[in-house]
């Protein structure tokens, strides 16, 4: 009988995990992507998607405000002091078709003037009241309990986790990201790199049951320093005789070589591409994020030193946990946010890829409507942004929630805003417009079918 490819990658997979090739990647699993691996297709085209995740919970509710007199004054009393002034709002004039929908008209926060050039110019959109959900969920049913919710909610460790596994049903599910990585993978000329890279330390966003993400620095590559330390030619020698191949008797042993052969050798390579492209010449804050989004921008140069058609970068900015002295903290956040989004939006222009660059915001949860004094408290829903040249900017998306305090049907009870806009909605359209195939997204998107809407409309078809 003869044997194809794709048997013996089955046999040979099955063989070796037992028969136990279903992971979180549901009814598809680990079996599948792997034999996905050996297609030999690769893409014609680049795009990269980049999530910015915004640690702590993003008061949203004072990144995006109501600007008109009735719907300012709902929202005014319920922020209290914390509302920002009326008259310092950066107003956003959207297209016709991409009315927030609710007749209120909605400006910036003034430290994101950046961001509002962005949405003015056509690349940059709103998606409104986005959160982790199972079903879509009504203020009775979240109530009555009569809809199962996330576990959870209003935890920073578990929804963090939820947002980035898109998965509140299964605890222990890799990134979306990454399993996106799984799918496409094999379409990638370049085998041995990895098209997920995080610039904060291993993420769950980005963890994969195939691919492994690679972890860079603002900076550059980081390496072994052992290896290069001076005067240590003799403990170098040794350390690479360790790890040479049949060298190893026990299999952890084996192991741990490749996996420190491999980190080299993509250390060296990535070194070198970054070297031989060159930077970019687009000006970034010299911020946490700016840096990050800045080597991001470097890496994307790159792409053909590399020999990568598909990327998934995460980057983040922290301290969104604004419990108290929101007024203190919160604008400094945001325009760092800003200016930072717009930079790195400038440099994939400058290389002529904007749009084939998509960056997108995530956090752990809005923050409530109501306030505690001089701050806020964790929340469910909340809105994000999305920023690239195939965004269908100028508009929102999604359903605008009430702000008011009192008789607010969005209200879960405490001022948790019920979100109306599933993460499983917002990644399908993500991977949808990054290639990956209709199935693809069913198989890493189980839930997602609970959802009327398959497609939020943001991003342009290709």
């Amino acid at each position: 009988m003869n044997t194809t490819r794709r048997t013996f990658l089955r046999r040979s997979l099955q063989a070796a995990l037992g028969g136990a090739g279903v992971s979180a990647l549901g009814q598809l699993g680990l079996l599948n992507a792997a034999m996905a691996a050996g297609s030999g297709t690769t893409f014609p085209d680049y795009k990269a998607l980049v999530c910015v995740f915004l640690h702590g919970g993003n008061d949203s509710f004072n990144t995006i405000v109501p600007r008109d007199a009735s719907h300012y004054g709902v929202y005014a009393a319920s922020r209290g002091a914390l509302a920002v002034p009326q008259n310092q709002l950066i107003a956003l004039d959207p297209l016709a078709d991409g009315l927030p929908g609710d007749g209120a008209q909605y400006g910036l926060h003034p430290q994101m003037q950046d961001l509002a050039t962005l949405f003015g110019d056509g690349h940059a959109g709103i998606l409104a009241n986005v959160g982790t959900l199972i079903h879509p969920i009504t203020q009775q049913q979240y109530q009555q309990g009569t809809v199962s919710v996330p576990a959870q909610l209003f935890s920073h460790e578990d929804q963090a986790n939820l947002w980035q596994t898109s998965r509140p049903d299964d605890g222990n599910a890799s990134g979306w990201g990454g399993r996106i990585a799984d799918l496409m993978h094999a379409g990638n000329p370049n085998q041995a790199q990895s098209m997920l890279v995080s610039l904060e330390g291993q993420a769950l966003f980005q963890r994969g049951d195939v691919v492994n993400q690679y972890v860079i620095g603002s900076y550059g590559v980081e390496q072994v320093s052992y290896l290069n330390a001076w005067g240590n030619d003799a403990g170098a020698a040794a350390f690479n005789a360790l790890l040479q191949d049949g060298s190893q008797a026990h299999v952890f042993e084996r192991s741990y070589a490749r996996a420190m052969n491999s980190a080299v050798a993509n250390y060296q390579a990535i070194g070198a591409a970054l070297n031989a492209a060159g930077d970019v010449t687009t000006a970034f804050p010299n911020s946490r994020l700016g840096r990050q989004l800045h080597m991001v921008a470097r890496l994307i140069k790159a792409r053909n030193q590399l020999d990568l058609r598909r990327q998934i970068f995460f980057v983040s900015l922290g301290g969104f946990d604004t419990h108290g002295s929101q007024s203190d903290v919160h604008p400094g956040l945001l325009g760092d946010l800003s200016q930072s989004l717009k930079a790195f939006y400038d440099a994939t222009a400058e290389l002529s890829l904007a749009n084939q660059v998509t960056a997108f915001t995530a956090s752990d949860f809005g923050r409530t409507v109501s306030i505690n004094g001089d701050g806020t408290d964790h929340g469910w829903g909340g809105h994000h942004l999305i920023v690239g040249g195939a965004v269908r900017g100028r508009r929102f998306y999604g359903r605008m929630p009430s702000l008011a305090q009192n008789g607010n049907s969005d209200d879960a009870g405490y001022g948790q805003l019920i979100p109306t806009v599933s993460v499983d909605q917002y990644a399908a359209t993500l991977a949808r417009w990054f290639g990956l195939a209709e199935s693809g997204i069913d198989d890493i998107l189980p839930n997602l079918g609970h959802f009327a809407s398959r497609d939020l409309g943001f991003l342009t078809a290709t």
